[in-house]
């Protein structure tokens, strides 16, 4: 079953930073999301946002899967806020964390998101919260880079559990 949460989804704009544009020839299913390959559990966290101002700029960086990018916001034990870059056709593997609760916010761009087995489409404007236990999976089926807000409490990385 698919539903559709927002129906105001804009395409990306054409004239994004090449690093935007990764990918943007690739379709099909794509590939699915590796294991993140952020900090290793247990190393020094830093709060992005805890002493000024942060973007893209200047927050940690990381790719995960095949050309999609992660920048952690804010990256803590309690919270992080990463924004991510999903060329078209990429998708991660279907997971679940078992402490962790997540918001993902779709920026620009819009996604297939399908949770225990119900599956939503959200463009940009809309999101979704995923509670601690519940598999999930999103997906970018469209020609078009999407850009999203992952939101989780505590952080997600070392609790993740690819299914």
């Amino acid at each position: 079953m698919l539903k559709k949460l927002h129906s105001n989804a804009t395409p990306a704009n054409s004239t994004q930073a090449s690093a935007d544009q990764a990918g943007a020839g690739q379709a099909g299913a794509g590939p699915a999301r590796a294991k993140q390959s952020g900090p290793a559990r247990g190393s020094a966290y830093r709060d992005s946002g805890a002493h000024g101002p942060v973007s893209r700029e200047n927050a940690e960086h990381y790719r995960w899967g095949v050309d999609c990018d992660a920048w952690y916001l804010v990256n803590d034990e309690q919270l992080s806020v990463i924004e991510e870059f999903m060329p078209p056709g990429a998708a991660e593997i279907r997971h679940h964390h078992s402490k962790a609760q997540q918001f993902f916010y779709i920026v620009s761009g819009e996604v297939l998101m399908e949770v225990e087995g119900e599956t939503m489409l959200l463009g940009a404007g809309s999101g979704i919260r995923v509670l601690p236990g519940k598999h999930h999976q999103i997906r970018n089926p469209s020609s078009v880079p999407v850009r999203f807000l992952v939101v989780s409490h505590p952080r997600s990385h070392g609790d993740r559990i690819d299914d």
